[in-house]
């Protein structure tokens, strides 16, 4: 094997690592995605079942965060990326730490569900948080298309839209206390 034929089967190799960590955010944010769509639905239908199947789905979710930060650190032992490519190992490894979070939230949501089977959710209520739900994961869709493209334009789109979002969280936070107020 001459000197061209093994640094190019370093860089063949060494790009299928980077390629492997871009893959299993995209399935990490796959799961997120549907654990969050899962336990709203469960919750709006007081859906114990589908709660407990998100419960049991944040395993997936924690597993696939590890494997990632190991392969992201022997990636950058073997490798000892520069500049870019080191940026991008790290930008991984927070992206995955973020979606553990997302997926945590969607546990501990289902976690509430369970908790108060039984006591519905008044209808009111129900549609803003479904509201709520479908901005933020259509979001959170756009955010992982966009690390896969790396458009930073279509990023930086993404981020003047979260306002919407938090305005949304805010009202829908005040109904839900004027609610617990009146009951």
């Amino acid at each position: 094997m001459n000197q061209t034929t093994t640094h190019s089967h370093i860089l063949s190799a060494y790009d299928d690592e980077l390629k492997f960590l871009t893959r299993r955010i995209a399935e990490m944010g796959g799961l997120a995605e549907q654990m969050c769509a899962d336990a709203v639905r469960a919750l709006v239908n007081s859906d114990a079942a589908l709660a407990q199947k998100v419960i049991s789905d944040d395993a997936i979710l924690d597993h696939s965060e590890r494997e990632i930060g190991d392969k992201a650190i022997v990636t950058i032992a073997k490798r000892q990326p520069m500049a870019a490519d080191l940026r991008e190992i790290i930008g991984t490894l927070r992206i995955a730490a973020d979606l553990e979070r997302v997926g945590d939230l969607g546990k501990n949501t289902a976690k509430r569900v369970i908790a108060v089977a039984g006591t519905g959710v008044p209808r009111k209520l129900a549609r803003g948080i479904e509201h709520l739900s479908e901005l933020a994961l259509v979001q959170l869709k756009e955010v992982l298309d966009v690390y896969s493209t790396r458009s930073a334009e279509k990023a930086n789109a993404i981020r003047e839209r979260d306002e919407e979002i938090d305005a949304m969280y805010t009202s829908l936070f005040r109904e839900l206390l004027t609610y617990m107020m009146e009951d």
